[in-house]
């Protein structure tokens, strides 16, 4: 871990002022993206395009950061904060402006593009945003707030930027809205420079040429923190995946399927708040073993748990074990890696969380329509073994 007073990172005395805006800039990024999808996504349902273009548009802010992920993290080592940012909020400046001309000029090309772009963009600036917020936290207790606040910041943003968008779309039109996602990347870029400055030493091998991010992966501890993220990740995507089918097989409303999704959604944010409060108590890898088991517990019963209300509470147990599991991975990846390769380790997590974001979702489609709906959530309870089995094998290793 960094010296919070050593020449690259940033003083102690500038955390308490600086943390804000890195939150916020982060928030105003993911902010511009969510804005993005939910107005692309309302626009080609209602130009007639049909759902098919919506899921592939939805994919494109998926596929750019599977392949930006590990360059974003070299780009962080080697210029710290603010250059990485920049190029991030360029893209998504300059992808939200191709989504305003898009829908000026009915060009689903450039909305296309545009999806692409706003993606890449949260990719590029959150490994920075991530970087940094790691290097001003003191100690392992430190981390965990610090991590909570930063898995809040896009909670917030995908809560609160899809009502604003969908209020713009309704009283003034898409092109407002479309605009709105223009502006916040200027108001990341503002708050981004109330960060203080500084530059990292370089990674260098003894040849004085910069180590790949793949040699990262010859340490067991991050790779074993790698199979977990994917793991729980994986988890996510298959509780959004299966939630409307079984909703639907069990007679539920929209709005009752809303309401289960929305309780996991809930206490996935109300657990990282429990960590801010809480983050002294607490042992990451004792608190991952524990998500994992009670992710485990609830995706084997999930299917039946009687009407709105059971699902309602599965959802909820399932937010509270995968809510915590990302302020948890990212204070011990801090902990277990070198601390000028902090962007790269970030890099190989996004690279690989993204990854299975892409994958999964199709391997969960085939699987229910080949089985039954919900042997996705019990593909994954089985995966989650060899996740509590990382775990294990993290706990009886040494930190650096």
């Amino acid at each position: 871990m960094t010296d919070p007073t050593a020449p690259d990172g940033p003083t102690a005395s500038g955390v308490s002022r600086a943390f804000p805006a890195v939150i916020a800039t982060l928030m105003a990024v993911h902010a511009c993206m969510a804005v993005t999808r939910v107005t692309a996504s309302l626009w080609v349902l209602d130009g007639g395009y049909g759902e098919w273009i919506v899921g592939v548009l939805q994919s494109l802010f998926a596929v750019a950061p599977v392949g930006l992920s590990l360059w974003a993290g070299r780009l962080a080592d080697r210029h710290g904060f603010h250059r990485p940012v920049g190029v991030g909020v360029l893209m998504g400046f300059i992808g939200a402006l191709l989504a305003l001309l898009g829908q000026r000029l009915h060009a689903l090309p450039l909305i296309a593009l545009s999806c692409l772009l706003c993606g890449g963009a949260v990719a590029v600036a959150a490994v920075a945003i991530q970087r940094e917020a790691g290097l001003m936290a003191a100690d392992p207790s430190q981390l965990k707030r610090v991590f909570s606040w930063v898995a809040l910041g896009p909670a917030v943003s995908n809560a609160v930027a899809p009502v604003v968008a969908g209020l713009l779309m309704d009283h003034a039109g898409y092109g407002w809205s479309f605009a709105l996602a223009v502006l916040l990347p200027l108001l990341a870029w503002h708050l981004a420079l109330r960060v203080p400055r500084h530059t990292p030493a370089p990674a260098r091998t003894a040849s004085g040429k910069p180590r790949p991010a793949w040699d990262l992966l010859r340490d067991p501890a991050l790779r074993h923190l790698l199979i977990i993220n994917v793991a729980m990740s994986a988890c996510w995507d298959a509780h959004s995946f299966v939630v409307p089918v079984i909703g639907h097989a069990k007679g539920l409303s929209a709005s009752g399927i809303g309401l289960v999704l929305g309780s996991f959604a809930a206490a996935a944010t109300l657990v990282r708040l429990a960590i801010v409060r809480w983050a002294h108590h607490l042992d990451e890898m004792k608190a991952l073993r524990s998500a994992i088991t009670m992710a485990m517990g609830i995706l084997v019963i999930y299917a039946w748990l009687p009407g709105t209300a059971g699902l309602m509470v599965g959802s909820a147990i399932l937010g509270t074990a995968l809510g915590s599991v990302q302020p948890m991975v990212l204070a011990k990846l801090h902990q277990v890696t070198p601390p000028d390769r902090h962007g790269q380790a970030l890099g190989l997590r996004g690279l690989a969380s993204n990854g299975a974001t892409v994958a999964m979702p199709m391997g969960f489609g085939m699987l229910a329509t080949a089985s039954v709906p919900f042997a996705p959530l019990w593909l994954m309870a089985s995966i989650l073994i060899g996740a509590q089995w990382s775990a294990r094998k993290v706990m009886r290793l040494p930190l650096r």
